[in-house]
């Protein structure tokens, strides 16, 4: 199977969005979608803290010939890190298939570092992170298991390739003692807009997660926080757990969660409909009348309309609409979408407001 290189100008990937962001999956109003990341090792070579740079290449190009053959998604897109511009990078950031201690804002990628994907983003696999490997599958809405099945296929099929860094005793051996056994870490991004609005209800969530062993974090994963109502919630620790155990813990919480979510919502709805149908237009007002928008903005904003249209305030734009605009309004997509320059740095912020308040004019227009 050819490798296809992704083109410095990385707008035809902004344009659209990941499988993993489909308005219909599973528990949709609230579960925005779910992820299963597992962390490998190479037995041949030495971690990460010790992988010299002209090593780390060789395990790079070892993967990159692995990864191609294996056709992830019918067709496997390469990334090189180190040749990409900082404009895609930040878009994969923005699309969760890199973390952001896979290229570090204002940094040189390190040697060696790739991402290998499919064209529905719903797998992907990260090379030369803090692990090795860092295979990952997205699911659209509540439905951890089909990710965890498509992430296991996979890892089983790489390890039929190369030989894993794995303990008789303690299980798959990672950089981080957090992930050691397992190496799974399993997430679910929740829109918890009515929740957010009445504080001391949310905190009930973050107290119920820290009781399960499970973190809360925003919308970009750890060391994030939240914007436009989105959490993450995941697990802390894989040590002496089984796969189906940390998949369980995750199970048996969330549907609480959205249970509360609604719940919240229903009496937000019978108690102060006039005051948060109100919320909901202005949102929607000022998204389709403003000149400049800043991130964080748009994204409350969205979220407000998000909620409205699950309670039948407003019936337009669509759910699948809101879905792009959550991912495209960020400003690696800003740059992708919006420059005319054709440069490859990052457009300043008074910029970026400009060109994202246009962008949603337009597609809210529409």
């Amino acid at each position: 199977m050819p490798v296809t290189e992704i083109p410095l100008d990385p707008r035809h990937l902004a344009e659209r969005v990941g499988e993993w962001l489909r308005p219909d999956g599973p528990e949709g109003d609230v579960v925005v979608s779910c992820r299963v990341r597992l962390a490998r090792n190479l037995a041949a070579h030495p971690f990460m803290a010790r992988l010299g740079p002209e090593e780390a290449h060789v395990v790079g190009e070892v993967m990159r010939e692995v990864l191609v053959d294996t056709c992830i998604d019918g067709e496997t897109l390469w990334v090189d890190m180190a040749s990409s511009s900082p404009v895609l990078r930040e878009l994969l950031r923005e699309r969760h298939l890199i973390s952001r201690d896979m290229c570090p804002e204002n940094q040189a990628p390190l040697p060696g570092r790739g991402l290998a994907f499919g064209r529905t983003e719903t797998l992907s696999v990260m090379v030369n992170e803090e692990d090795h490997l860092r295979l990952q599958a997205m699911a659209a809405g509540f439905q951890p298991e089909s990710a965890w099945e498509q992430v296991r296929d996979l890892d089983l099929h790489l390890e039929q390739c190369v030989e894993y860094a794995c303990d008789d005793r303690l299980g798959y051996l990672t950089s981080c003692p957090t992930n050691v056994g397992t190496g799974l870490r399993a997430s679910v991004m929740l829109h918890l807009p009515a929740l957010g609005m009445v504080r001391r209800e949310l905190e009930k969530v973050f107290n119920a997660a820290q009781r399960t062993g499970l973190a809360v974090r925003g919308m970009q994963g750890e060391g994030s926080r939240a914007v436009g109502d989105l959490y993450q919630i995941s697990n802390q620790v894989t040590l002496g757990r089984s796969e189906s155990q940390l998949l369980g813990e995750l199970s048996g919480l969330v549907p609480e969660i959205i249970a509360f979510e609604r719940q919240m919502r229903t009496l937000l709805l019978a108690e102060h409909r006039s005051g948060l149908s109100d919320r909901v237009h202005r949102s929607l007002g000022l998204l389709q009348s403003s000149r400049a928008m800043p991130t964080d903005g748009a994204l409350a904003h969205l979220s407000n309309l998000r909620l409205g249209l699950h309670l039948g305030l407003i019936d337009a734009p669509s759910m699948g609409t809101l879905g792009e605009l959550w991912i495209q309004v960020q400003k690696g997509h800003i740059h992708a979408l919006c420059a005319q320059d054709g440069s490859e740095g990052l457009l300043d912020v008074s910029q970026r407001d400009k060109l994202r308040a246009g962008l949603l004019r337009s597609r809210l227009a529409q």
